[in-house]
């Protein structure tokens, strides 16, 4: 299996920037995948931002597993650690993450009224890795196109102040990887949903992680999907491939069918799916 590995130079540039920017907000609004909210989450703005109150937002729910997102959402209660669900285009999102973004900085408002400080919005920066949903956010945030929109990663390269309404203000950043992965599990992930550059993966290996979760945990929707019957199902992952290459009427061309099947998981032609379990309630989660 090859390595996938990622850290242009403008990925470092962001994350010194994000050094040199952290004093300047209030919050910090960390945007995850909620098909991957832990493979997602980057190590780099967690420490960054240790010290500074942080929302994470669980962006592209519509495509995640519903009961899988439940799970995390209560998770993330028991931790004590603020976070919502959204589908960034809802025109309830706003309001919603405004009013959880005041409620968080609440004692932090009040302190600055006591003192006489005049009323500010507050400023909440947002991070999040390539591809995760955050200038879809954005934009919505502020109601026109701010932010550049892509569906590849990589497609906003600077750092810049966005005026949400008059009670928040957002400093946007580059969506950013970090210099090492822990596993190629969690670079498979990333992978899978579109957060690293396809000519950085082999697609066959990408798609081998695919079938072996599907077949897992969602097989039902690969039987439908291709057209297999149950005993496909007890084929290895290679040879399970090239029947699937062979059913969508590729015959051995299984490169083209791997990024047929990464796509079709991308477009939720195979359901909604959410390849981090949640932990359990009394699960230590790092």
């Amino acid at each position: 299996m090859s390595t996938i590995q990622w850290f242009p130079g403008h990925m470092a540039k962001a994350i010194r920037q994000m050094e040199e920017n952290i004093h300047l907000v209030d919050i910090v609004f960390e945007l995850v995948d909620a098909r991957i909210p832990a493979a997602s989450r980057n190590p780099e703005v967690t420490r960054i931002a240790k010290n500074k109150p942080h929302l994470i937002i669980l962006t592209k729910k519509d495509l995640a597993d519903p009961q899988q997102t439940a799970a995390w959402l209560a998770y993330y209660r028991e931790q004590h650690q603020p976070a919502i669900a959204i589908d960034s285009r809802a025109n309830v999102t706003p309001k919603q993450i405004t009013k959880i973004a005041a409620s968080i900085l609440a004692d932090k408002l009040a302190a600055e009224k006591a003192k006489g400080l005049k009323e500010r919005p507050m400023r909440a920066m947002t991070v999040g890795v390539p591809n995760v949903g955050k200038s879809t956010l954005l934009n919505h945030l502020v109601q026109r196109k701010a932010a550049q929109v892509g569906d590849t990663p990589g497609v906003t390269k600077g750092q810049q102040w966005l005026r949400s309404s008059k009670h928040l203000e957002l400093l946007d950043t580059p969506g950013i990887l970090w210099p090492k992965f822990k596993d190629q599990e969690t670079a498979q992930k990333l992978a899978l949903t579109g957060a690293i550059k396809e000519k950085l993966y082999a697609k066959d290996d990408v798609a081998l992680f695919a079938l072996n979760f599907f077949r897992q945990y969602h097989a039902d929707a690969l039987i439908d999907r291709y057209h297999l019957v149950t005993s496909d199902l007890e084929l290895s992952d290679v040879d399970l491939l090239l029947k699937i290459t062979e059913k969508v009427g590729m015959r051995d061309d299984y490169e083209r069918a791997s990024e047929r099947l990464i796509l079709d998981a991308r477009r939720k032609k195979l359901g909604g799916f959410t390849l981090d379990r949640a932990p359990r309630a009394t699960d230590d989660h790092e």
